[in-house]
């Protein structure tokens, strides 16, 4: 596929994923022009003085919201990618009202908008925490993503395809627990809920060439789930804050002690597919392709965070710290 004659807009995107993306969309791939979508202008603007001021770039003024704003947005865009969301936990508690307006109201308008202006292809970000989802924002991020996946039904055979990624936490976003273990080393104390606590764990460098790839590999109907390690709570706060005593606080009200990224009813419908695992859907009624099956996948079978083959040491943790630049 190529990406230097097409037109990409991005929701959410003077977030972390948006930054990033952004900076790999342009020096890798430079679309004809990238849409920049969010709600701040001041954040609009701190990201343009601060290098993103790339001719190919426009900034737009909007909120997922307002589905009359994306559609004038979207008019001639090839591709959406959907990264707008309230994702912390407490405050999709406190506000939940507010929570479903922008990440289930909010994938509706940009699902409608899309129809609307004939784009290609469009991929929304998702998160394990949709997986038998304990507080509001997992409820909201698993509608959303039956509200792509079905979309693909409206538009028919030939029109706009919808699909979805799910990953683990990300190094260094913004409400990373890391930042917050920088903190509190300077005390000399940090804090963890329970000891038991695992996590997946993926770089934001990682997150972004995922889904780039995902927008070229898509069929239309799938979610994109990628094996990526896991670690433990307690050794991150050995990596990064080595030496400093921890309080274990006990479990906050919505936390999981370990994330799934598959459940076991899931990987009925999942293949096992080099890199990734593909949830693929399950009443599918716009001509969906079927992916290959690389190796089967066993009866009873869930990826999450505690039984996960793959898991990141101490000295691993460091350096991905220290690489995703919040390590000071």
């Amino acid at each position: 596929m190529r990406w230097d004659d097409k037109v990409v807009l991005i929701t959410g995107g003077t977030g972390s994923f948006g930054k990033k993306f952004t900076k790999v969309m342009l020096n890798e791939y430079k679309p004809k022009k990238l849409i920049i979508f969010s709600r701040d202008e001041l954040k609009q603007h701190e990201m343009r003085i601060s290098g993103f001021n790339h001719p190919s770039i426009r900034y737009f003024i909007g909120d997922v919201r307002d589905q009359g704003r994306l559609t004038r947005a979207m008019g001639d865009v090839d591709i959406v990618v959907h990264a707008a969301a309230m994702k912390q936990v407490p405050a999709c508690e406190y506000n939940p009202i507010e929570a479903i307006n922008t990440n289930v109201n909010g994938a509706k308008n940009v699902i409608e908008a899309a129809l609307d202006c004939g784009v290609s292809k469009i991929i929304a970000l998702s998160t394990d925490k949709a997986v038998n989802p304990v507080n509001l924002y997992g409820a909201t991020k698993l509608v959303a993503e039956k509200l792509f996946i079905q979309a693909n039904s409206y538009s028919g055979a030939k029109g706009t395809r919808f699909s979805c990624v799910r990953y683990g936490n990300v190094i260094g976003s913004r409400g990373s627990v890391v930042p917050l273990f920088l903190q509190q080393r300077k005390a000399g104390k940090i804090t963890i809920t329970d000891k038991r606590m695992t996590r997946f764990w993926i770089t934001i460098n990682q997150g972004v060439d995922f889904v780039i790839k995902n927008v070229e590999r898509m069929h239309g109907g799938e979610i994109f789930v990628p094996k990526i390690p896991s670690m433990s709570l307690t050794d991150l706060g050995k990596a990064i804050a080595p030496g400093c005593s921890v309080e274990y606080t006990g479990v906050r009200p919505g936390e999981k002690i370990h994330e799934v990224l598959i459940s076991e009813d899931e990987m009925r419908s999942t293949v096992d597919h080099d890199d990734m695992f593909i949830i693929e859907p399950s009443e599918p009624s716009w001509g969906y392709i079927k992916w290959e099956s690389k190796k089967p996948i066993p009866e009873g079978f869930r990826y999450s965070s505690d039984s996960n083959a793959e898991w990141l040491s101490v000295e691993q943790l460091k350096t991905l710290v220290k690489e995703s630049g919040c390590a000071e």
